[in-house]
This record gives C-alpha cells, sequence and structure tokens, in this order.
C-alpha cells in the first residue's frame, strides 16, 4: 500500500511545524515529489476525472491546505501571486508550462500591478516547485493535466489583487 493522505498530510503538518518558514516549505515540496512517485497516491487521490479544484485536507492548526487539480482541456493564467501565502505545485500528469514573472509595479489603487516575464520552464510529472510569497508566476496548460498543489493558506478565503504582463516600456505606472 502506498502512502495515504493522512500520512502525507501528517508529515506535511510535521515539517511546517517544526521548521517554521522556507526550510519547512522546502521540505513539504520535496514530500510531494515523494508523493508524486507513489502511483497507489495518484491514481487514488488524483485519478482522471478530478475537478479543477479540490480540496483533499485543511489543516486544522496550521492553515495550508493540499489540493488536487484536474484540467481537461488548454487553459492559462495571467501572472499571480498567492497574497500573504505560499504555494506548491506538483505535476501528476500531462505538462505544465510554468512562467516566472518579475514584479515591476505592485496593484494599487484599483489598478493591477506590472510584471515582466522571466523565464519559462515545463512541469513534467513528479516535478514539483515552491512559490514563495510575493513570487510571480503564471501556468499554461495545453492540454489535460493533474496537478498536486498545497497553499499555505485555502486560497478560497484570500483576495489577490491583478496583474498584467508588460513590455518593459509599458511598465512605468
Amino acid at each position: 500500500m502506498g502512502m495515504s493522505l493522512e500520512q502525507f498530510a501528517a508529515r506535511c503538518h510535521e515539517a511546517l511545524k517544526s521548521r517554521p518558514g522556507t526550510e519547512g516549505r522546502r521540505q513539504v515540496c520535496a514530500l510531494v515529489k515523494e508523493a508524486l512517485q507513489d502511483r497507489e497516491f495518484v491514481a487514488t487521490y488524483i485519478p482522471e476525472g478530478t475537478p479543477e479544484r479540490k480540496v483533499l485536507y485543511e489543516d486544522p492548526e496550521l492553515g495550508f491546505t493540499i489540493l488536487a487539480h484536474g484540467y481537461t482541456g488548454a487553459r492559462g493564467s495571467p501572472p499571480h501571486d498567492h497574497g500573504p501565502s505560499w504555494a506548491i505545485y506538483g505535476q501528476a500528469a500531462g505538462e505544465t508550462v510554468m512562467t516566472d514573472w518579475e514584479c515591476l509595479a505592485r496593484p494599487a489603487e484599483g489598478r493591477p500591478g506590472k510584471a515582466r516575464r522571466l523565464r519559462d520552464y515545463v512541469m513534467r510529472p513528479g516535478d514539483a516547485y515552491l512559490y514563495e510569497p510575493g513570487v510571480l508566476h503564471s501556468p499554461r496548460r495545453d492540454g489535460p493535466t493533474r496537478l498536486l498543489r498545497i497553499e499555505g493558506v485555502n486560497m478560497e478565503r484570500v483576495k489577490r489583487d491583478p496583474y498584467e504582463a508588460v513590455e518593459d516600456a509599458a511598465a512605468a505606472p
């Protein structure tokens, strides 16, 4: 038998509680990679037909949330961060082209923030990346994909300000 969701959540909890900050989040990122190598874990918790956002677990003490995501077709998103939180994206199936962005201007007075593309990279099954608070990124999926994702807090309860991609010349507010 592979790792259960309860075991995975307990290991994430321990990593985040015993090593607050980036070190604990890096340990959780390693745990995500481990879970993605576990075929039973993926088949059980992130099967084909997974909805676009499915909360698998929300930690009652620390607030982190474990989610499964399933996408059937092409989809992308604009540059964004996770507000005051962090996120770990783990690729379970398919490929995601992830873009890292440089923040040129934070959102202010109802205007979106401005961001410049830094680099693109492909996330393949088994890959996981940590995005610290304030780090701008955007995923693009050209076909069916499934993800295991962890948010530092359940982002359904967090208001986030929008960003828009700009060229260097358009960066001035």
